[in-house]
């Protein structure tokens, strides 16, 4: 089970919405960094991820490991949630 998932969303992404029902359908939970909201993150995102588009989720296992999933990419996501 993972240590800590974030999402990197805007308010005009059609996917992070389904991002985030996929892990509420799985009861994970996460925090979410509105880069609207949090323009200065921007950076962050982009180092990780090397995208300049969202969602981008990061999700942190227990030994700190990080897999990076950049879109609505179940193929990723549901093995770096497992």
């Amino acid at each position: 089970m993972p240590k800590n998932i974030t999402i990197y969303t805007t308010n005009t992404c059609s996917y992070c919405p389904m991002v985030k029902r996929y892990l509420k359908s799985k009861g994970l939970p996460y925090d979410e960094v509105n880069l609207e909201k949090h323009p200065e993150r921007q950076d962050e995102v982009f180092k990780m991820s090397g995208a300049l588009t969202v969602p981008v989720t990061i999700v942190t296992q227990q030994d700190d490991s990080q897999e990076v999933v950049v879109g609505y990419n179940l193929s990723r996501l549901a093995p770096a949630i497992a």
